[in-house]
């Protein structure tokens, strides 16, 4: 019997460990990764730029019989996710800033969104805010480098480790992963916060959603 087929997509290599996460729930399926390097990062371009450059892919996906997509970017989730969905006809399952937990798990009040430039600008991160983190506030630190530094392995340790001490002296007490390339320097954060903040990241949710997609549609 032929193993179901759901296609991946990020920007560049943030998926990776996505793609992994998945691999060690769901190991019965097929999964085809598709990413973008030669426009990579995409949090600083104009939607209409990035939807340039996915709409190929996705068709890629569906001409290779994949049934479900997993979008593992948080800038084409926030920005395209429901225009996708009317030009192609197969589920699909974001990723997103997890806003919800961390408003429910903030101790302080106060919350850090750690994304691009793209996904803090994007309608749907200001519907986020404004359907669960009412009476929170939120913190959104510039790490426009770090998708950069993460894709071409030079991480600027000390940079990063500055940013989250940052947010955490300003009584953030969870810091939110809003960008898979992010989840490479998921340990180090947690490293620079241990003791002052929690860090989370949508991985486990997806994979949630992605199931309950695969029962429903396959």
């Amino acid at each position: 019997m032929p193993r179901t087929k759901i296609g991946v997509f990020d920007s560049g290599v943030g998926a990776v460990p996505v793609i992994e996460a998945i691999r060690k729930q769901l190991p019965d399926l097929e999964i085809v990764y598709k990413d973008d390097k030669l426009h990579v990062p995409y949090g600083n371009r104009s939607i209409e730029q990035i939807h340039s450059f996915v709409r190929p892919i996705f068709q890629q996906f569906i001409d290779e019989d994949c049934k479900v997509i997993v979008v593992a970017c948080n800038t084409v989730t926030t920005n395209l996710i429901s225009q996708l969905r009317e030009e192609f006809a197969v589920p699909m399952v974001g990723m997103e800033p997890a806003v919800k937990p961390a408003a429910e798990l903030t101790k302080t009040g106060v919350i850090a969104v750690c994304a691009t430039p793209r996904t803090l600008s994007s309608s749907r991160y200001s519907w986020l805010k404004d359907q669960y983190a009412k009476g929170v506030k939120v913190l959104e630190p510039d790490c426009n480098e770090w998708a950069m530094m993460i894709e071409n392995n030079s991480v600027d340790r000390e940079k990063v480790a500055n940013t989250i001490n940052e947010v955490c002296e300003t009584d953030a007490d969870v810091i939110v992963l809003g960008c898979t390339h992010y989840h490479w320097i998921e340990e180090l954060i947690k490293t620079c916060a241990d003791g002052r903040a929690k860090v989370i990241q949508p991985e486990e949710p997806v994979i949630k959603q992605l199931k309950r997609v695969l029962e429903q549609s396959v």
